[in-house]
């Protein structure tokens, strides 16, 4: 068994950017365990930690060196290997200095292809502490850092200055140094709990060691540890924590030893919109908002300090001093927007760019409200509430309360037109208009707002395309994907009767400007494809269901995932797979068929049992199988047809369809034309 060691890596370096900490801990790990394995060196577990002041990864059980490889060399042919003269030839001789090894010293390799000129030898493994700093260095320069930076008059480039290193291959450091800091065994602990210089036993203690030094070297631990203390702060002052992932992600990433600290203040500010004071704190602070069980919020916020105070109370009262003037600000802003109703503000959206070659907010609105009006007609909506919705749905974006918290557009929108005495359904469209914010995020639940926020997104989608500004790569920098995932889901999981087809001619008809109309429409036609495939493989429907389906230009999303639901099931019968092959079959037969085989049919030429019988059997269905499709029943329709199963089989082993005589093969050809046909109504099946 081979010898191995423990290795142990810290970077200790200035604060972090906390929303790249753990992306950069991430990279540091998967880069080394790369350089090992391409090293041939194996490794059992892994450990990566992550402070705003240093990176640092344990990978246990390193072998220490390369296992030895017996490497056979193949040079010239013999064939080549000699002049006329029976002396070694150029080639040959090239061969052995190429190989540090005099002509003599060669052997030959016969294979059943030929005999050639060789060279054995035993490659000695290397140590591992000879490629360790290597990999490690080439881990670190293709960490993903947007922006380097330089420090005190050295050339290194680093996220942040570095001041330490720690590399330690069992007990022993390795020699080498990493942007001009030499590598040692000495950490160092909590800037102000624990400054001095700690000596590293081990990979084994450094996660205790840090941990006696004021430092939860873990994110996950701190992560863990935050989350705890703050629900045991909220419950002291008989309320809840109220904590979102990405908050306590960014607290972890700014504390290396977390200490919870509870504060209030005054509950007139409650008066507020709830949205406001939680944004406020969070963004601003940094502060866990605490509610009630009733899920209102209380006038208490939780705060994560860094350090151990020893006098907590005092820590308090300043984060206290520092909230007040946020929330005056916010209950400022408030009070000045009151001046004026939404309504107020729809001619200054005239003032707003959106685009600068698709005009104003004011004109963007102005389309949203036509296509407003177009989709709750077609789908039986108030009319007037989603021209109402419209017409307001981005006056919030001028208020001063959205101008400080861009992040409430919407929310801030639907309290302002409650204020207004705007119908309630119209105030919940303003909100809902942005919905879903994410994969899988909550959708529009009114009909209001499922119109407000189709209307929206196809006009951003379609105008952006208009212009030429595809997403490419992983830039989208007018969230385009997730736009069309929203209209797709909105239009599937609330079963609307739309084709995209005819929505994106509903939205580009608005546009004024000069552009490749039909171009256009085939673009965002063909991206709104793309991204659907993608949900129907989030579903788990393949990629070859989804193609079947695909391949008869179904545009209507509910009408889409019927036909996928019921090619799904009808995959699973026994019959699948030979109806499949044998629509396939027919396919390649129909290539070489007159355009109007189908109309060439005459059952009066059908001799042959077997495609009297096929026939029969075809005829017997029809009457089922056509209702059944127009009715989108289309699992139930595909299980008749998949009763054809037999009488086709026996069609094709039986009966020679290529008859000399033209007019019972193209009998025969249209006989199979219209089976085709019926399948292909629902879905293309020979692609399953």
């Amino acid at each position: 068994m081979a010898d191995t060691q423990d290795l142990l890596f810290e970077l200790g370096c200035e604060e972090l950017p906390p929303t790249t900490l753990t992306t950069l801990r991430d990279h540091l790990l998967s880069g080394v365990c790369a350089g090992l394995k391409e090293a041939n060196l194996s490794f059992g577990k892994t450990h990566s930690f992550a402070t705003p002041r240093r990176l640092a990864i344990w990978v246990e059980s390193v072998e220490t060196s390369q296992q030895d490889i017996q490497v056979e060399k193949r040079g010239p042919a013999m064939a080549a290997a000699y002049d006329a003269d029976g002396n070694p030839s150029k080639a040959a001789l090239g061969f052995s200095r190429g190989c540090s090894v005099d002509f003599s010293e060669l052997g030959t390799l016969k294979t059943d292809k030929g005999e050639w000129l060789s060279y054995n030898t035993l490659e000695k493994g290397q140590a591992a502490t000879a490629l360790i700093p290597s990999i490690i260095d080439k881990a670190l320069t293709r960490l993903p850092i947007a922006k380097r930076m330089r420090w005190g008059s050295s050339n290194e480039a680093f996220v942040r200055p570095v001041h330490s290193i720690v590399l330690l291959f069992g007990n022993e450091v390795i020699n080498s140094q990493f942007f001009g800091v030499k590598a040692s065994n000495t950490s160092f602990g909590h800037r102000f709990h624990a400054p001095d210089v700690i000596t590293i036993n081990s990979a084994s203690s450094y996660n205790e060691q840090l941990s006696s030094a004021f430092v939860i070297a873990s994110f996950e631990e701190r992560k863990t540890l935050i989350e705890q203390q703050a629900k045991q702060a909220a419950q002291a002052v008989n309320g809840i924590a109220y904590i979102e992932p990405a908050l306590l992600d960014e607290i972890a990433a700014l504390v290396e030893y977390p200490v919870a600290i509870t504060g209030s203040f005054d509950e007139h500010f409650l008066a507020l919109p709830k949205e406001v004071l939680i944004t406020t704190m969070q963004t601003n602070q940094k502060y866990f908002p605490v509610l009630d069980k009733d899920d209102a919020l209380l006038a208490n916020f939780i705060t994560i300090s860094n350090i151990q105070s020893s006098n907590p109370l005092s820590v308090s009262h300043g984060n206290e001093r520092v909230i007040r003037p946020r929330l005056s600000d916010a209950e400022f802003f408030w009070q000045q927007d009151m001046k004026s109703t939404l309504a107020d503000r729809i001619p200054s959206l005239d003032n707003v760019v959106f685009q600068h070659k698709l005009g104003s907010i004011g004109e963007k609105t102005k389309r949203v409200e036509k296509l407003s009006t177009e989709l709750a007609t077609r789908l039986g909506y108030n009319v007037a509430l989603a021209s109402r919705a419209a017409l307001l749905s981005k006056t919030d974006l001028i208020t001063d309360m959205v101008g400080e918290f861009a992040s409430l557009q919407g929310v801030i929108g639907r309290y302002y037109a409650i204020e207004n005495a705007e119908p309630e359904e119209v105030a919940d469209a303003l909100q809902e208009q942005y919905l879903p914010k994410q994969s899988g995020g909550v959708l529009p639940a009114s009909q209001t707002g499922i119109t407000l926020a189709l209307a929206d997104k196809l006009d951003t989608l379609v105008g952006i395309f208009s212009i030429g500004l595809l997403p490419t790569g992983d830039k989208d920098p007018f969230a385009l994907r997730r736009a069309s995932l929203g209209i797709l889901r909105i239009i599937i999981e609330s079963n609307l009767n739309l084709d995209l087809k005819d929505v994106i001619e509903f939205a580009a008809k608005n546009f004024t400007h000069t552009f490749d109309i039909d171009n256009t429409k085939k673009q965002v036609l063909n991206f709104l494809l793309e991204r659907l495939k993608g949900y129907c493989l989030s579903k788990n429907y393949s990629a070859e269901q989804f193609a079947s389906v695909a391949s008869v230009l179904c545009t209507n999303p509910v009408d889409f995932m019927s036909r996928i639901r019921a090619v799904s099931e009808f995959s699973q019968l026994n019959e699948a797979a030979s109806l499949g092959e044998a629509n396939k079959r027919i396919q390649n037969l129909l290539k070489k068929a007159p355009n109007n085989v189908s109309a060439l049919f005459d059952a009066s030429l059908l001799s042959d049992k077997q495609e009297i019988d096929l026939y029969h059997q075809l005829q017997s269905i029809e009457q089922q199988v056509n209702p059944l499709i127009e009715q989108h029943q289309y699992i139930e329709a595909l299980k008749v047809l998949s009763t054809l199963k037999d009488p086709i089989d026996a069609f094709f082993e039986h009966v020679f369809i290529m008859a000399e005589d033209e007019s019972i093969k193209n009998s025969r050809l249209a006989l199979l034309s219209n089976i085709h046909a019926k399948f292909i109504k629902i879905a293309d099946i020979s692609m399953i």
